[in-house]
């Protein structure tokens, strides 16, 4: 069974899905569901995870979680305590946050270990910025423009990249 198909099927059952509740609810077509929990399509297209994870209700970084992080990711959380209580305190800062969203903030360390409050609430607006981004950048490559996008980014990347030579 591929990763997807394992994560798929973990989903389905976390969530309490048959494969024609998840079709209804994501708009895939159930065969397509079949054939990627069977594993006989590894390569679906960014359009199909994206209805999935909405059908879902989760991030689509959910389809290929690996689980066997699953024990570096306790050790994030046990290293980063005080994140507990900026959850607890600024709720409206984690609307809408997904498990991948709060594994990349469990992950963030400060100067000489955790993080304080102060880098907790930090981390999470910086982490609200990237996702707020990523979402535009998703539509603009759906729309015709993606090619303007393109041109751009491989302009910045082309400017960061470091030389070897």
């Amino acid at each position: 069974m591929t990763e997807l198909a394992g994560n798929l099927r973990r989903l389905l059952a976390r969530c309490g899905l048959t494969i024609d509740e998840l079709a209804a609810a994501s708009g895939v077509d159930a065969r397509t569901i079949r054939g990627l929990l069977l594993g006989r399509n590894t390569r679906p297209h960014a359009r199909t995870l994206t209805r999935l994870a909405g059908g879902l209700g989760v991030d689509t970084d959910e389809f290929f979680r690996n689980r066997a992080l699953d024990e570096q990711r306790a050790f994030d959380a046990d290293t980063n305590p005080l994140i507990e209580s900026v959850l607890d305190e600024c709720p409206r800062l984690f609307e809408g946050w997904t498990p991948a969203d709060l594994e990349e903030l469990y992950s963030h360390f400060g100067e000489g270990g955790s993080l304080t409050r102060e880098g907790a609430v930090a981390a999470a607006t910086a982490i609200n910025r990237k996702r707020e981004l990523q979402h535009k950048i998703a539509l603009i490559l759906e729309s015709g423009e993606a090619d303007v996008l393109v041109g751009i980014v491989e302009l910045l990347y082309q400017r960061i990249q470091v030389p070897t030579g």
